[in-house]
Parts: C-alpha cells; structure tokens; sequence
C-alpha cells in the first residue's frame, strides 16, 4: 500500500465512478482498476462494489475512506512542512468552492496563485454550499469558499466578496423594460429555484423572510442543482430566478438577459472564505490565505477564534 494508491482510491469514490476517477488524476481506467485491485489484496477484503455505472465502497471501503482522507491529509501536510522549512512553496494545495465562488472567484485566484508558486499543484473541488462544509468538517480541504454565513461552532468564516443578487429574466420578457417590480408581481411568475443546500438559495430566503415576504408563495416551475442550469431555464422560459450578478454580467452584457430589483427585497450578500476553527493549517494554506488577502483585504468576522492573523 502506498499513498498514490489511497489518492486512487479516494477519487474513485469521491466520482464514483472509475473512469471519471481516473480522467481527474489522469490516469487511465485499467490503471485505476489495477491499483484498486492491489489495494484490496493488500487488505484482503473487497473495498468497492461496482454497482452498474456506480463504483460504491463496501464497509471495509467506507472505513479505509475515512483514514485515507486523515492520511493524504496528513501527507500534503509534511510535504508543505518540509518544502516551508527549506524555503520553497511547493505541494497540493485542494481548495473547495460552492457554485458561484467555484465558477467565476476561485479561477480568478488561481491564476496569479500558479504565476507566483510554480512548484504548487491545485485542485478545486465543487459542490453547494452544504457539501463544501462538510468537505472542511471531514478535512477533505483545509480551505473553502462558500456564497452563505454558516451557524457551526467549529466553522469560522470571514467575508471575502461583496456580491448583489436580482431577479433575472430573458430579454424579451415582458418585463424587459422595466428597473423593478413588486414581489407580489413575482408571485405570479413560474420561478426557478436552486437546490436546498445552495447558498444562494439560503440567502433568498434570508432575505424575504426578513421582508415579512415567504418564499413558500413563490410559484416555484423547476428546482436546479447549478447555476448554468438556471440560466439556460431562463434562457429556454422555462420560469425566472434571483441569481448573483456576478455569475450573469456576460449574458447582461451581451444583452441576453436583463436584470431587476424586487422591491422591498435585500438582496445584497457575501462570500466567505471558510476553515475548520480546530484544524490548524498547513503551512501552504497560510500562504494562499495571505494571497487572497492581498486580493481582497477585508472585515475579520471571528477576531477571537480565527486562527491566523495575517
């Protein structure tokens, strides 16, 4: 056994799948299979069952995940450490991203990040809001970015990027020249929601409920797991949907789409960037935190408990 073995596995059944496992670390799949194979009998057990197109971890599978996720941890860790004390910025830096920060923040970042550190390898691992959490509780990343304020006592978060949501419709929509309506005009409209664990749809709610408006009256049409697939509802009339500015400002300056205000609606937000308040961090996550402060100086949220004043 060895540590590329368990990043093999890992991917398998983070894609579940062994093909896709192996076009993210660009191996081929026999390779993958091959490794896998080894794995299991090394240990003599079977870890993955491949159930049609779905690799899924047997018991024995889901227990080897757990300490494989602490150990490549761990092992990025030491290669930070060592490559720190020498004076070289150098390793896996895994950062974790919600839709919109994974989409248009986080590239924007990695960039001039890779210009600066040649020797550092990154990867960015995307989900909603809620599965970026839970990838920082199970220390899957050391780092995320997410487009919601999380109430957990061992997250900490700090604000990253102001952003403004509004409702978005297609260009000839009948409301196409008009600056604002009223959410009682919204009602009446298919709507297209996203999934429950989006930050963007947290903050929808967030900011009705706090305009005595309820988001259970919206005439919800369709419910989408990503923001593209928003659009393009939007784009094909299936419905209209509040969505961040930032994620649409090509189609609104291409002139595809349009973009009002509802009034009496808040729908100013934040995204934050997010660690583990227990975890202490590697040596190469400090450094992209004080990168990305660099790029965006902002508010410390959690003076006392954060755990790098940079």
């Amino acid at each position: 056994m060895d540590i590329w073995q368990l990043k093999v596995f890992t991917s398998v059944i983070d894609k579940k799948n062994f093909s896709k496992a192996g076009e993210s670390i660009y191996i081929s799949q026999p390779t993958v299979s091959s490794h896998i194979k080894e794995l299991e009998d090394y240990f003599g057990c079977r870890l993955i069952d491949r159930m049609g197109r779905e690799a899924l971890p047997t018991q024995a599978g889901k227990l080897l995940y757990s300490y494989s996720i602490r150990l490549l941890k761990l092992f990025s860790e030491t290669e930070s450490a060592m490559s720190d004390f020498l004076g070289n910025i150098r390793g896996e830096l895994i950062i974790g991203g919600s839709t919109i920060p994974s989409g248009y923040i986080i590239p924007g970042l990695i960039g001039p990040f890779a210009r600066k550190y040649p020797e550092v390898t990154i990867s960015l691992i995307s989900g909603d809001t809620s599965q970026v959490i839970e990838f920082i509780l199970n220390g899957k990343t050391e780092i995320g970015i997410v487009g919601a304020e999380i109430e957990n006592p061992l997250i900490c978060q700090e604000k990253l990027v102001n952003d403004e949501m509004k409702l978005i419709i297609p260009a000839e929509h009948k409301w196409a020249d008009k600056e604002q309506i009223s959410f009682s005009m919204l009602l009446k409209e298919p709507f297209i929601a996203r999934e429950h664990g989006s930050g963007t749809w947290k903050s929808i709610k967030k900011s009705m409920t706090e305009a005595d408006f309820s988001p259970n009256d919206l005439n919800i049409a369709a419910r989408m797991g990503s923001t593209i697939s928003v659009i393009q509802g939007i784009l094909c009339n299936a419905g209209v949907s509040i969505l961040s500015t930032i994620a649409v400002k090509d189609d609104l300056k291409s002139g595809r789409l349009r973009a009002l205000r509802v009034k009496g609606l808040k729908l100013k937000r934040n995204f934050y960037l997010t660690i583990h308040k227990k975890y202490t961090l590697s040596p190469l996550s400090k450094v992209f935190i004080n990168f990305i402060k660099e790029k965006y100086p902002s508010h410390l949220l959690c003076q006392q408990e954060w755990p790098l004043h940079l």
